[in-house]
């Protein structure tokens, strides 16, 4: 199990880093951490994440930009809220500009 919690935390560790107004997909950080593979697992991470502090989770969406992980927050609309609080537009649980508005790990940050 400690495997489990050392990739938590790892992604934990990316998503603190997701800058304001910007967004990322699950894919995209575990690309980053060199688990191409296991978005899933960053999701798994994600909803994990909501009984911590300081963790951003809803800076976190699908590949196609898409709220995905809504059902996971306090209510739900809280995780739109959260993004449009930053000036993220949201359209139909759809990031508007996705494109503009992602935040790309494996360029943002050095490896």
């Amino acid at each position: 199990m400690k495997e489990k919690n050392d990739f938590f935390d790892q992604v934990y560790q990316v998503v603190r880093l997701i800058p304001k107004g910007r967004v990322t997909s699950y894919g995209a950080i575990a690309k980053y951490l060199g688990a191409a593979k296991s978005s899933r697992v960053v999701g798994y991470a994600m909803n994990a994440s909501h009984v911590m502090e300081g963790i951003p989770a809803h800076r976190v969406v699908n590949r196609n930009g898409l709220l995905t992980g809504k059902m996971h927050f306090e209510t739900s609309d809280a995780m739109q809220n959260a993004l449009e609080a930053e000036g993220i537009k949201v359209k139909e649980n759809q990031i508007q500009n996705f494109e503009k508005v992602f935040w790309n790990p494996m360029e943002e940050l050095e490896i």
